[in-house]
């Protein structure tokens, strides 16, 4: 069954002609409904009276949410292409009717074509889709994606799409406003997320504008000889993407996280995953292989469980932090979901882990990386204001950790998106996360953290406390960037937004792919521009040198649309005098500068960030052209 259910100030409809011979007989005359929930339903083939049960339910629990009582089913064919019979559809529509007690419920005439018009209400939860399935006839196939066993999905996957949630607005001063009343008008951006969470439609309509910038400044594309989600990445996308892989391990490094290495697949059949698979809402890549049934790993998490598993854990040693790096992750996600670098089949994943003796441990230790989580994604050039929090938990969690929940939203000092959960569902008690919203009205989770109360039982993880009693650990489960690829994306939007609004588009000076271009105005100062960029690249900046037999005005037209941050044009005035004539981008003005005070003014600006050399050959005359 087929459901787009929307919360209506009004709706006014009137049947115009019978569309089939076992349409309603009645007298067509129009009518309106003030303040309804309209479920607009298209009975499918394998509906019966438990998918009725179900949805009508569903429905209802929804519109408890946004306090209405009046609903009207409205049939609805146009929904799907795999029909049930129309006696059947007709009869599980007066069904639906009936078992709807409590609340004001009428139905459009059935088998009639229809003149209507409908006024939708402004908030969050006042539009939604449901697709409700009949569980004896098993899943609706998906397009793509399966897990360890062909066709099968995950009853982690299987839960996520039958969660009942309960959707608030958590102010910094910890109050909860429903969503559906809460005053957005401050808060766009939350409430494009709102809607985004509640309609959980992941699939795109039209590229997003970070694609053709990927393309167009040789960062990176789909790769057609692989699987969809499957990047190339060219040479600047690759000297981009190393440096954020970079900082971040240093970043948690610093906070104390050991980097291991574990492998990119596993044995399905393993007990601790056949367990797990069953616990995370993914779905994987398999393998078969000598008798054997693999899959590529999702995530670092049962590397490191089976890793800790083997150590000898105290109680001194905990928190234990474990890290990786995971390049790569693969899941395979839905095919409609894959665009740019904002939902990938292959990413890679700065994935830690802190192993903790019990609840108060585990989120003294989540508060600090929370904070760890934002200063990572500021010093890589995303700010609190670009993105937006969601926080999950169970009621239970909740009731007795209040004042851990309301203290992380203090922290962020600005309204976050509350989904609570009646019972727990998966693994963790909690889940936070950093969401960026795009300029589709898409949000992508960035920075996130969960507290995992069953994976240390599940793997015979222990530690031992004082008293040398064996105990099961309570686990953190961290990214403190999300993936790299998904941080390109970001910074690639907010070029593209910076564009549309009038700004100059660029990258962080540090991740730059040239961050200085030296233009010589004729080839016998070529000699000058190889030894000015040998001075500079000493001084650990990248710097290139633009050869190439063009006039002047378009090899600088060119570094402004490269996004060079600085041109050093070369000539017979600038070999001749001791300063640097610079011609920055972003400011638009050239300003006479000595070099050592450029240098400490490109320094300051990269300071405690790393660097790479140039991935491209200095000299343009040299580099193979990417057709993009």
């Amino acid at each position: 069954m087929r459901i787009l259910q929307l919360h209506c100030d009004s709706i006014e409809f009137t049947p115009t002609k019978k569309e089939i011979k076992s349409a309603e007989d009645i007298v067509p005359e129009s009518k309106k409904l003030d303040e309804v929930v309209v479920a607009f339903v298209a009975m499918e083939q394998g509906d019966d009276s438990q998918t009725a049960k179900k949805a009508i339910g569903e429905i209802t629990a929804s519109m408890d949410k946004v306090g209405c009582k009046k609903l009207l089913l409205y049939p609805y064919a146009h929904l799907s292409s795999n029909l049930a019979s129309p006696s059947l559809a007709l009869s599980l529509l007066k069904e639906m009717e009936s078992l709807a007690d409590g609340y004001d419920v009428s139905h459009a005439p059935f088998g009639w074509t229809k003149s209507y018009n409908v006024k939708v209400k402004g908030h969050p939860l006042a539009e939604s889709s449901k697709t409700i399935v009949n569980e004896s006839v098993g899943e609706i196939p998906a397009h793509e994606g399966h897990t360890h066993d062909e066709g099968h999905t995950s009853d982690a996957l299987k839960s996520e799409s039958k969660i009942q949630s309960f959707w608030y607005i958590m102010t910094p001063e910890g109050e909860m406003h429903e969503v559906g009343k809460f005053n957005f008008a401050k808060h766009e951006k939350l409430e494009i997320l709102s809607k985004y969470e509640s309609a959980k439609k992941r699939a795109v309509d039209e590229p997003p504008p970070h694609v053709k910038l990927m393309k167009k400044m040789a960062i990176a594309d789909y790769e057609p000889a692989s699987d969809s989600g499957n990047m190339r990445f060219y040479p600047n996308g690759r000297l981009i993407k190393s440096l954020l892989e970079r900082f971040v391990n240093d970043q948690v490094k610093e906070y104390g996280g050991l980097e291991v290495e574990t492998p990119i697949m596993y044995d399905s059949h393993h007990p601790s995953m056949e367990s797990y698979f069953n616990r995370f809402p993914a779905r994987q890549y398999n393998i078969n292989t000598e008798g054997k049934q693999l899959f590529l790993r999702f995530a670092a998490c049962f590397g490191q469980f089976l890793m800790a598993n083997d150590f000898q854990i105290s109680y001194r040693n905990m928190p234990l932090k474990l890290y990786e790096l995971t390049r790569y992750s693969f899941r395979r996600e839905q095919s409609g979901e894959l665009v740019g670098l904002r939902r990938l089949r292959a990413f890679t994943m700065p994935d830690c882990h802190a192993f903790c003796t019990d609840i108060p441990q585990a989120v003294e230790e989540m508060t600090k990386r929370f904070e760890l989580s934002r200063n990572v994604l500021k010093q890589v050039g995303i700010n609190e204001s670009d993105y937006e929090m969601a926080i999950r938990f169970t009621e239970e969690f909740y009731n007795e950790h209040k004042s851990v929940i309301h203290n992380l939203v203090k922290k962020l000092g600005k309204p976050v998106l509350v989904e609570m959960w009646k019972e727990r569902f998966f693994y963790f008690v909690l889940k936070w996360e950093f969401n960026y919203v795009d300029s589709l009205g898409k949000a992508s989770a960035l920075s996130t953290d969960q507290i995992d109360v069953e994976n240390g039982m599940r793997y015979g993880i222990k530690y031992f406390d004082e008293n040398n009693v064996p105990h099961h650990p309570i686990i953190l489960h961290n990214s403190p960037s999300g993936a790299i690829e998904r941080v390109i994306y970001v910074l690639l939007e907010k070029a593209a937004l910076d564009q549309k609004e009038g700004r100059k588009a660029s990258l962080p000076l540090w991740l730059a792919p040239t961050q200085v271009r030296i233009i010589p105005l004729k080839e016998e100062f070529l000699q000058h521009c190889e030894a000015l960029a040998d001075r500079l690249t000493k001084q650990d900046i990248r710097v290139d040198i633009d050869d190439r037999n063009e006039t002047i005005g378009k090899r600088i037209r060119e570094s402004e649309t490269e996004w060079i941050r600085y041109s050093l044009v070369i000539g017979e005035k600038e070999v001749n005098q001791p300063n640097l004539s610079v011609r920055d981008r972003i400011s638009g003005n050239v300003t006479e500068i000595p070099f050592d005070d450029f240098v400490a003014d490109i320094k300051d600006q990269t300071k405690e960030k790393p660097f790479t050399r140039l991935n491209l050959s200095r000299y343009m005359t040299k580099r193979p052209q990417i057709m993009v």
